[in-house]
Parts: structure tokens; C-alpha cells; sequence
């Protein structure tokens, strides 16, 4: 499976400075989140976990709170034009959060301008997708080879209520590329992990 924040860890660890990810981020990186990267033990083997911290006072008013929930597809648009993200990389980026406004779009019957990109479209996945993109930049990769995709098994809960696994946007965005089921009853792949992988 693959999640966003989990594609941009394995690619600190494979030698991306947090330090660019963070130039590159911009105002993103500012804009009430900040990023780390951590070195962590998860059964026996270690990784970098890549996080994105929320620095909204306690006492901020809820409106202010929720500003990161969910945006519309302008709103990105307009935070990636704030990244330090190349021409090219800005495209991609703006590429990879179109078609999943799409995907949004189709499943609930509304249309690119009026549709809101929930779980996706909070700030941390923003911060996520626009960092992969950087990521494989900085690595001048040329070919990304993905194998079927496990998607796990089971429920999700999602804005909209709770759905079988693979979740609709997920299902939507993967298309027809590979993928398979362990078994396991939890989610292990989601919309932005799908996304950044079916795109290169």
C-alpha cells in the first residue's frame, strides 16, 4: 500500500534534505504547518516518518481551524503557486489535484468549480503531493516502476460517511492500473498514495 506521507518519508530516506523539501515547500511549509522528518523503528525496521504539525494556536478561533480542513480547487491551485516548485513541477502538481477534483466530481454528481476536496484536500496532503513531485524532481528520475498495489480490505470513514476499501476517490483515481487485496481489513492505500502513484 502507499499513503503520501509515506512516499515522501522513503524518499527523505533515500536522501532528499529535508532542508530543500522545505525550501521548496515555500509558504506551504508556513502557511500554520510545519514539516519533520524522523527516524522510527516499526517492527524491527527502521524508516523516516514525515510529518506535518499543525501551528494554529490552541485558543484559534474555529473558523480559523477548520481553513484547513477542506478546499476547493482554486485554493490549491493557489497554494502551489505560493511552492517554490519549478514551472514543470507546478504543472504536475496542479495535473495530479485536477484529476482528483475530477474524481471528486464524478462520484458526487458536482462539477471542478463547485466540488470540495476533503480528507485530500487538507493542507497535509497538499503539503504531501506537493513534496513527492519536488521529490522526484531533485532525484532527476526519469522512470518510476510501481508494482500491483495493495489496497487492503475493510471499511473506511471518510467526510461523506464509511465506504468498503478501496474508498470511491481511491477506486476513481487508480483507474485501471493493478492492484490486489491482502485481506487485511484496513485501509492501505489512500486517494493521495494512488495519486502519486498512478502518475508517473
Amino acid at each position: 500500500g502507499a499513503a503520501g506521507d509515506m512516499i515522501l518519508g522513503a524518499l527523505v530516506d533515500a536522501g532528499l534534505p529535508i532542508d530543500a523539501l522545505q525550501a521548496a515547500l515555500g509558504s506551504l511549509a508556513v502557511a500554520g504547518c510545519e514539516v519533520s522528518a524522523d527516524r522510527v523503528v516499526k517492527h524491527g525496521l527502521t524508516a523516516v516518518k514525515f510529518r506535518v504539525h499543525e501551528t494554529v494556536p490552541a485558543g484559534a478561533a474555529g473558523d480559523e481551524r477548520a481553513a484547513h480542513g477542506h478546499h476547493h480547487l482554486r485554493d490549491i491551485r493557489a497554494a502551489i503557486g505560493r511552492s517554490n516548485l519549478s514551472d514543470t513541477g507546478q504543472a504536475r502538481a496542479n495535473r495530479l489535484f485536477t484529476r482528483l477534483a475530477e474524481a471528486e466530481a464524478a462520484i458526487h454528481g458536482s462539477t471542478l468549480e463547485q466540488v470540495h476536496l476533503h480528507e485530500v484536500g487538507a493542507l497535509d496532503s497538499i503539503i504531501d503531493i506537493v513534496g513527492a513531485v519536488f521529490a522526484l524532481e531533485w532525484f532527476a528520475a526519469d522512470r518510476v516502476v510501481v508494482s500491483p498495489m495493495n489496497v487492503g480490505g475493510g471499511m473506511v470513514r471518510s467526510a461523506h460517511g464509511v465506504f468498503p476499501v478501496p474508498a470511491p476517490a481511491t477506486l476513481r483515481v487508480l483507474g485501471s492500473a493493478p492492484v490486489y487485496s491482502s485481506g487485511v481489513p484496513f485501509e492501505l492505500l489512500t486517494p493521495t498514495g494512488a495519486l502519486i502513484l498512478t502518475e508517473y
